[in-house]
């Protein structure tokens, strides 16, 4: 056993489960903002970048005082030969030798955090920002977010997989008013809760249970300086307000489930408060239940907990951004769907706390069960005016939209365009899809109310019909998010904490474009 060698598994023994999670430090403080009038040159720095909007720019002589004039012809035949995103190495007349690159700005997150891992001599950074400055805020997220390396359940630190960069200094060229800080500092507060949501979808089971979940949560409220209430309900409280759905579900995990509930109220006092509820799915790990997934689609399970992770490190960026006139419930049910004795089974009948009763068709559709009772929560225990609800609901969806974008789905016009336009901003895709009256057919119970699942045709559909049932009359979104939330190549990509940030900050009037 690791224990005594790996802090992760600190509080895991072979009687208990592991009650905590930790969490990978950010890079935000490592990084500044300055002015290139503030700036003789950036001869002292062991790499200069250049980002380039347009790769058809041919000079570099409104940088040449900042660059050193010996590096200025090698970056103009870099730029004429097409030798962008990689570092070019020259000799200065003093024998240094020095590193610089130029970088498309739409691959400028990936490509330079993958140069600062790689490079092994690279402690200090200057990147020269566009001339036109472009949106200082989405590039200091994105190279931010892509700094992300987690060594949390490594004995030994890896370091071809973590950045050496001490300083990284953004060199702000613009002319065009004043130095930009405040975007930098949200990018930070933002690219911190991507780190979160990061650590959360990574986490193996074995450390991350419903009580570590619920401990992150704790900790967030914690260190929120008043901004966050956590409240955790456990199986008494659920079982109170009839939480029959959730419950189901929740008996066949090894923890006793946790509901959690994260409020963030702005400081001071505030009439007539936009109140939002934002439902995460939080399954820790799943298997299916006894129908047990097939093959090799078990193994990724760990990242069902996508739309959890989204909200909670939306929660910590909302409560360092403090948005204005909006409160804000963040709500999870979190439980894992395993087999054992007291877990339900095909044909079983399951309450939920609205009374509705639901055939467990399938009990690999537990997702939505889960879930069932917490929009329940948001809804009428908490009154909620607009409700949005993040999960790696379906494979339906990766097969309808592949795994770039995730799906919506919502009555309400304004909501959609809402979420489509953060989606816009923040570069996490999204695509509107079809909530088709008629394939409520498939839900229908010859015994209870409804079904948990509908065909094998249109799942992606019957799956966001089937939340409908819990919610009343108000504007409601389901966001699908099991494509882009997981990558084969890099593992948890942080999807969904910038698209609700930002959602709920326009709700309060401090969205990006506002700013």
């Amino acid at each position: 056993l690791l224990m005594n060698q790996a802090s992760c598994f600190h509080s895991w023994t072979f009687e208990h489960a592991c009650s905590s999670m930790s969490w990978t430090p950010t890079e935000s403080q490592k990084v500044s903002l300055v002015s290139s009038d503030n700036v003789e040159d950036l001869s002292g720095f062991d790499l200069v970048v250049v980002i380039v909007n347009d790769t058809n720019a041919t000079s570099f002589e409104d940088f040449a005082t900042l660059l050193d004039g010996q590096c200025e012809p090698t970056l103009n035949q870099a730029l004429e030969q097409n030798e962008t995103n990689k570092v070019l190495r020259f000799t200065n007349d003093n024998g240094q030798l020095k590193k610089v690159a130029i970088l498309e700005r739409k691959k400028l997150g990936s490509t330079l955090g993958g140069i600062l891992k790689s490079e092994t001599h690279v402690e200090s950074c200057a990147v020269i920002l566009p001339v036109d400055g472009g949106d200082i805020q989405d590039v200091t997220t994105d190279l931010l977010s892509h700094l992300y390396s987690d060594q949390r359940y490594k004995s030994s630190r890896d370091d071809k997989g973590v950045s050496k960069c001490k300083e990284l200094v953004l060199v702000w060229t613009s002319s065009n008013g004043n130095l930009p800080l405040e975007q930098v500092e949200r990018a930070k507060s933002v690219a911190d809760g991507v780190f979160l949501t990061k650590d959360i979808v990574n986490a193996p089971h074995n450390v991350l249970n419903s009580f570590a979940l619920a401990e992150s949560a704790q900790r967030l409220a914690k260190e929120s300086g008043g901004l966050l209430y956590c409240k955790i309900l456990e199986a008494k409280d659920c079982e109170k307000r009839g939480m029959g759905a959730y419950l189901g579900v929740a008996r066949g995990s090894e923890t006793y489930p946790k509901f959690i509930h994260l409020a963030y109220k702005p400081k001071g006092r505030h009439k007539n408060l936009r109140k939002l509820g934002i439902v995460g799915k939080g399954l820790l790990f799943d298997t299916g239940g006894y129908d047990i997934k097939a093959g090799g689609s078990m193994a990724a399970m760990k990242f069902d907990c996508g739309g959890a992770a989204a909200i909670l490190g939306a929660a910590r960026a909302i409560a360092a951004l403090q948005p204005p006139d909006v409160e804000v419930h963040f709500v999870i049910a979190a439980c894992e769907n395993m087999i054992n004795e007291r877990a339900m089974v095909p044909g079983d009948i399951l309450i939920a706390s609205n009374g509705k009763t639901i055939e467990v068709g399938n009990t690999d559709a537990e997702g939505r069960l889960t879930m069932a009772d917490a929009l329940v929560y948001v809804d009428k225990e908490l009154e909620c005016e607009r409700i949005i609800e993040l999960s790696t609901l379906t494979g339906a969806c990766m097969i309808s939209l592949g795994k770039a974008m995730a799906g919506l789905w919502t009555n309400d016009d304004q909501l959609a365009n809402e979420l489509e336009e953060a989606s816009r901003v923040t570069g996490e895709k999204l695509w509107r899809m079809p909530l088709t009256e008629e394939y409520k057919e498939q839900l229908k119970s010859k015994i209870a109310d409804i079904k948990n699942i509908g065909t094998r045709y249109g799942g992606a559909i019957t799956a966001a019909l089937f939340l409908q049932n819990f919610v009343e009359s108000k504007p409601f979104a389901h966001i699908d998010i099991a494509g882009p939330v997981w990558s084969d190549k890099v593992g948890a990509t942080g999807y969904g904490a910038k698209l609700v940030t930002e959602w709920v900050c326009r709700q309060g009037g401090k969205g990006d474009e506002e700013t």
